[in-house]
């Protein structure tokens, strides 16, 4: 119920913002945004569940977030991973926030191997951060390019997805993610890099879809923008992105 918490106490500071501070009406939008966006983050990432554990202070130039790296790790499986060592590197960077420099490393991947299914999803992912989150054209591509290479695969569509998410574009994105989970074929359970912790529980493809998925729906209910009845329908088409 802790996310319950957190879309009442969203909804109580934007009633302040426009109540007690008086912001002009014109501003409502950008605060709304600002709001939704971060009800996003909480929902499909927290796990307020987990016991709170204290730990030292680390300096780091970029905190993933969004998870870019593990998630892809999780959801990239068997023949599907990248057998180019240059992959490396570029995750290396993209973990430090150097994303124009992972960026040019993952370009020169698929471009030595057009085949590449998990570079140009890396590529896109590094694309989107450098865009400060924002879907670019060049991002969009990347994503294309993965989805014609494994159609039965959810990572194209999680990713575009959650860039959707980061935008706003939450219904958009709800329908991007239910084709991707209803197009996906099960894939065995990921086996993450050393050094990295699954993304969370439950670490299967399918069932990490699922779970994002239903959480989705959860946030959108509690909004009112979706009705109970809507969740658990069969979704539409893909949505198109220019």
């Amino acid at each position: 119920m802790t996310w319950v918490i957190a879309v009442l106490a969203a909804l109580a500071a934007f009633a302040v913002a426009v109540v007690v501070f008086r912001l002009p009406r014109a501003t409502w939008t950008s605060l709304a945004a600002a709001l939704v966006f971060g009800l996003a983050g909480y929902t499909l990432q927290a796990s307020p569940a987990l016991p709170g554990a204290p730990k030292d202070a680390v300096a780091e130039s970029y905190t993933d977030e969004w998870e870019m790296i593990p998630s892809r790790q999780l959801l990239v499986t068997g023949a599907d991973k990248s057998t180019d060592a240059t992959l490396i590197t570029a995750d290396a960077f993209a973990r430090q926030g150097q994303f124009e420099d992972a960026a040019a490393f993952y370009r020169n991947i698929v471009t030595r191997n057009p085949r590449d299914f998990e570079a140009w999803l890396a590529l896109g992912n590094a694309l989107v951060e450098q865009a400060d989150g924002n879907l670019t054209q060049a991002a969009v591509y990347a994503y294309t390019q993965a989805n014609r290479l494994r159609p039965d695969s959810a990572a194209p569509g999680y990713f575009l997805g959650l860039s959707l998410i980061r935008q706003g574009r939450m219904m958009e994105a709800r329908g991007v993610w239910r084709e991707a989970l209803d197009g996906m074929v099960d894939a065995p359970v990921a086996e993450l890099a050393p050094g990295n912790a699954p993304v969370a529980p439950p670490a299967s493809p399918r069932a990490f879809m699922t779970d994002r998925v239903e959480r989705l729906d959860s946030m959108l209910q509690q909004m009112g923008a979706l009705p109970p009845e809507e969740a658990g329908e069969a979704p539409g088409a893909m949505a198109e992105q220019d």
